[in-house]
């Protein structure tokens, strides 16, 4: 595998890194001793421009290449979060902040960019600037697009993104890639029933809101299972229930939470529309009535084709192209990255984690393995991307 020689020299000072971001997660927009540590690297990197609080507490950071004839700016963008965890993987460098962890490799994913960071400051071997995006808030703050609000592209004329996510269960010097959408739009959605309370004893003099709501369950999954082609791909799941103080008392309300994930805009609008239609007229014929709210969340994380290709065959430079997989199956996770793609065209690449505990689990680790394969993939992408004449 074609690590680059450079790379792998400091291989164990990036792994340093990545431990000690891993002793210390923090999360969504609080991730202040994070985005410090990255901002004081950058500088002693001798990066040319290190822009700190855009985004509340993200960090760019700006390499100039050894020309600029081309007058690009290229966007690299990882993120710096953590999860809402109480560690279990009983690591030496396991979290000692109390039920916060990197559950996710963000520490990671951070640590990778900061060692092409290095790289790309010492050699500026490339024909135009380099942007290191240091993202806040992925899980669930949507800190990409509070990035993009605060002048992200605008500012340092950014005109595409890349993005990059370890991947579990793929083994490592391994790359996935897919044109369209690789990550879903993340959508929820809230239902209030409304019946007619009373004494549990005498259930005939009651609208019972529990009854519509378990029935109500059943039927929103026909959305998927009969009115959407069976090719399209999407997810509705029903994740709480709620109703009821007491145990013999029929309650007045009752409240449904769930998600709907998709990887098509048109999908998306058809389910938003078809729970809508659903929602009230079931709970009518019951003799309830009931509201919905719809919240769109993420959207659809979509590769542009060109890139996505760009970005395969820079993978196959790195790792093989027996090892890039250019169709891997998307995933109906969702990603805030997705909202730089919807501005500028870009690609989001997996990056295999091996043999490890899925995402969001409290055992899970990042693969130190896999960062001279991930650190030389941002390279190679600055370089190929901004090649110098």
């Amino acid at each position: 595998m074609p690590i680059l020689n450079r790379i792998a020299e400091f291989h164990d000072e990036i792994t340093a890194w990545r431990r000690d971001l891993h002793q210390h997660p923090e999360v969504l927009f609080e991730v202040h001793r994070t985005a410090g540590i990255v901002a004081e690297k950058l500088k002693a990197f001798g990066v040319d421009e290190v822009v700190t609080g855009l985004g509340r507490t993200g960090v760019v950071g700006i390499i100039n290449g050894r020309t600029n004839t081309s007058g690009k700016t290229i966007g690299l963008r990882a993120d710096m979060d953590a999860l809402t965890v109480t560690e279990k993987t009983g690591a030496a460098y396991a979290s000692t902040n109390q039920g916060k962890m990197h559950a996710c490799g963000h520490d990671g994913h951070t640590a990778m960019l900061l060692g092409a960071a290095k790289y790309l400051a010492e050699t500026r071997n490339f024909d135009g600037r380099i942007a290191l995006i240091f993202q806040p808030a992925e899980e669930g703050g949507g800190g990409g697009k509070v990035m993009l609000d605060d002048g992200l592209i605008e500012k340092f004329d950014i005109s595409e993104f890349y993005g990059m996510h370890n991947w579990p269960g793929m083994p490592v010097g391994h790359f996935g890639i897919r044109h369209g959408g690789i990550m879903a739009a993340t959508d929820r959605f809230y239902i209030t029933i409304t019946g007619q309370g009373g004494h549990a004893a005498r259930p005939q003099q009651t609208v019972d809101p529990i009854i519509v709501a378990a029935q109500m369950v059943t039927a929103l999954q026909t959305i998927v299972s009969r009115n959407l082609d069976p090719l399209e791909s999407a997810v509705l799941s029903v994740t709480m229930i709620e109703a009821g103080e007491a145990d013999n008392v029929i309650s007045q309300t009752a409240k449904i939470t769930g998600t709907v994930r998709t990887l098509d805009g048109g999908v998306q609008d058809f389910i938003e529309a078809r729970l809508g239609e659903i929602v009230p007229q079931f709970a009518q014929s019951f003799g309830a009535s009931a509201v919905i709210r719809y919240a769109r969340g993420y959207p659809v994380t979509v590769n542009s084709a060109r890139e996505a290709d760009f970005a395969a065959a820079v993978a196959s430079e790195v790792a093989g192209a027996e090892r890039v997989d250019r169709n891997t199956p998307p995933s109906m996770g969702g990603e805030d990255f997705s909202f730089m793609l919807n501005e500028r065209p870009g690609a989001y690449i997996f990056i295999g984690n091996g043999n490890s505990s899925e995402l969001h689990t409290d055992t899970y680790d990042f693969n130190d393995e896999a960062i001279p394969v991930g650190t030389s993939y941002w390279v190679r992408l600055a370089e190929t991307a901004l090649k110098v004449s």
